[in-house]
């Protein structure tokens, strides 16, 4: 049978030669991971089994990066459930403040995540590890807690989509664009559990940041992972964050890619030449259009971070559009850079003091906002555009508030318009 890239990553880790979709496996995992919020639960389901230590201390990560820095006592009572435990169990990657940033852009940064690996994590954006060639997906807190116990997860193997992109991305586009034109087609079950297969000429010229965003918003489709073959991008990263590890990852290139007779639930090709930046409209990330199509939609607030596009090359973007600009006075907008490093390269780079200038409040790495935990509630009535990856009723706060999604240059034109706006409207 000819396999597929998940399909290979799935056999590898079960001790088989080739698996079939709809097949039930129990799997090695490589690394896990658990936030403040699903954790918990993880912990307890874990001590209720009176399970004395963890599978593997070294391959388990516990972030708290949603409610965190702690925003109320229960917040902080989760988080120092985490703590505790990871003191216990001698956990290597806890992270605390100081030290967390948003958990999928975290571990892709220290390194901990790689071509090949099977990943879970009990927090549904895990999938944005595919971007370096990895099979990961989101699980329940249960599952979480059985693969601490044992470093071993059930999986049915899921049928794979393939989606090629060919022609030439145009200004102010990239990886959101492609993901939120892609959910906008196909529907937000559009991929229900399957794998979400990236590839084409455009693929192979996308920066990492590009399809890691790409790959984070698989799920936003119903995918079970988004996942993209590795190359020299992948090679050119994985060399700067995986130091002592980088020769197996790099073994194990030739493998990772699907056979080509392999079987396809979907095969989808499109031509994006021309497409402009897209904006998901409330309420789902599939209502999906460009954002010139959209008019006279005033905004309250501009969110600008996420394990979507809270990286380096974002804020690059947005410093481009509000150097020497200011934010409308009835507008928020907030900066969230996704890690501690990524804070420090854009204060290096100056970007910090483009944002503070402009009128952005700039926030210490956190979920926050995205989920409507804190550092960004909507009101009744509010509307928001923002960089995340959801906008579900009620998902940065009120049930009537409105959220649109955006790249990081019409996040940043439209907090200086006061509205949704294209990014050619302010910058040249």
């Amino acid at each position: 049978m000819r396999q597929t890239i998940t399909q290979k990553i799935l056999a590898s880790h079960c001790g088989k030669r080739e698996v079939a979709p709809g097949e039930f496996i129990n799997a090695r995992v490589d690394f896990c991971l658990g936030n403040d919020i699903t954790a918990p639960l993880s912990i307890h389901e874990f001590k209720k089994a009176g399970i004395k230590k963890v599978w593997n201390k070294n391959r388990v990560a516990l972030i708290p990066d949603h409610f965190t820095p702690n925003k109320d006592a229960l917040s902080a009572k989760h988080c120092k459930i985490l703590q505790e435990f990871s003191k216990k169990h001698k956990i290597k990657h806890y992270f605390e403040q100081g030290r967390v940033g948003v958990e999928h852009a975290l571990l892709p940064e220290k390194g901990l995540v790689g071509p090949g690996d099977l990943i879970i994590g009990a927090d549904s954006h895990t999938c944005t590890y595919g971007a370096l060639s990895a099979f990961s997906t989101g699980v329940g807190s249960t599952d979480l807690a059985a693969v601490m116990a044992t470093g071993l997860c059930w999986f049915n193997v899921p049928e794979s989509i393939k989606f090629i992109y060919k022609g030439k991305l145009s200004k102010w586009t990239g990886g959101k664009d492609l993901v939120l034109l892609t959910i906008g087609r196909i529907g937000v079950d559009g991929a229900h559990y399957k794998a979400m297969e990236f590839t084409g000429p455009v693929i192979k010229k996308l920066p990492m940041d590009d399809r890691l965003a790409m790959c984070n918003m698989a799920i936003e489709a119903g995918a079970k992972n988004g996942i993209i073959a590795p190359d020299k991008i992948t090679r050119d990263y994985i060399k700067v964050t995986t130091g002592k590890r980088y020769a197996q990852y790099v073994k194990r290139f030739k493998r990772l890619c699907s056979d080509r007779a392999a079987e396809y639930a979907d095969i989808h090709e499109w031509d994006i030449s021309g497409i402009e930046p897209q904006v998901a409209c409330p309420h789902l990330p599939s209502n999906v259009k460009g954002v010139s199509m959209i008019k006279k939609v005033s905004i309250d607030q501009s969110v600008i971070g996420s394990c979507t596009n809270g990286r380096i090359s974002d804020f690059r973007i947005a410093a481009r559009i509000l150097k020497n600009r200011q934010v409308n006075s009835r507008v928020r907008l907030i900066v969230i850079p996704a890690t501690q490093k990524i804070y420090l390269q854009a204060l290096r780079e100056g970007l910090l003091e483009i944002f503070i200038k402009a009128g952005a409040a700039v926030e210490t790495p956190t979920c926050g906002p995205c989920l409507g935990g804190h550092a960004g509630i909507l009101a009744e009535g509010e509307v928001a555009i923002a960089t995340t990856n959801r906008n579900f009723v009620g998902r940065m706060g009120h049930p009537k508030s409105f959220v649109y999604l955006s790249n990081p240059a019409v996040a940043a034109a439209s907090a200086i318009k006061g509205r949704i706006a294209h990014p050619d409207e302010v910058a040249a």
